[in-house]
């Protein structure tokens, strides 16, 4: 990893697949502590033409939880005319006012678990549905979404979290479906999950525990935009952690 003095990282710069220079890069989720992060980093960068925050309060909205405001922000990307190289969705829902992770089986809720399934695997797939026709069909392009470690379930050995375990693993399962269709007709185009760490964040500042390796947003950014650079298109459709590291499914 190359580094500028003050610790600025030049992610992409040792990657043996590079982006092809300009285009357009979208951050979703771009006013969240890992949103806000990527989206200064990738500012930073000269490799892409422009870079694009969307979230409920951008111009155009995007609100994962309605499917007409995905549209309609993939048809904004559509007029800019310029190549959508990488996608990065950065949203996810763990805890809200009264909703908190679930310890046992005896707090499982239906609002609950249906919350975390819209916004942590059904928005996703949506995102998917209108963005991923927007990659080119040569050179490089990436859509990346923040999945979390423990949605794995060959990792899973503590148990408890429900909705969230189980949400993120659906979103797993259609990262990977997603990324074989995508192939068939964009073979350089890539589809990943990715799990970020523990990062200091609204998300995980409750559950942090003491002796974590709990990250700043702005570690965590430039860790996943490493990831990002060094993936090439045989690996579409994997489960990679914030230091590339397959995760299992």
């Amino acid at each position: 990893m190359n580094r500028a003095p003050g610790g600025r990282v030049y992610f992409f710069m040792e990657s043996n697949e590079l982006f092809p220079p300009g285009g357009l890069a979208v951050v979703v989720g771009a006013s969240g502590g890992i949103g806000q992060a990527l989206l200064g980093r990738l500012a930073e960068h000269c490799r892409f033409a422009r870079v694009l925050g969307l979230g409920r309060g951008s111009l155009p909205p995007l609100d994962l939880t309605l499917e007409e405001s995905i549209a309609g922000a993939a048809r904004h990307i559509r007029a800019l005319e310029l190549d959508l190289r990488l996608v990065i969705d950065a949203t996810g829902f763990l805890h809200a006012d009264g909703i908190v992770p679930e310890k046992s089986w005896r707090d499982l809720e239906a609002e609950h678990m249906a919350q975390a399934f819209a916004i942590n695997a059904i928005g996703p797939a949506l995102l998917m549905k209108h963005f991923l026709p927007l990659l080119p069909r040569t050179g490089k392009s990436v859509l990346a979404t923040l999945s979390a470690r423990v949605g794995s379930i060959g990792d899973n050995r503590l148990g408890g979290w429900y909705s969230y375990r189980a949400s993120k693993a659906a979103l797993n399962q259609i990262v990977r479906t997603a990324a074989l269709e995508l192939t068939r007709s964009k073979p350089h185009a890539i589809c990943v999950a990715l799990h970020p760490g523990t990062v200091a964040t609204r998300l995980s500042a409750p559950f942090a525990k003491a002796g974590l390796d709990t990250q700043t947003p702005l570690e965590a950014a430039d860790r996943l935009l490493e990831v990002i650079g060094r993936l090439n298109s045989a690996i579409s459709g994997g489960f990679f952690d914030q230091n590339g590291v397959a995760v299992p499914w």
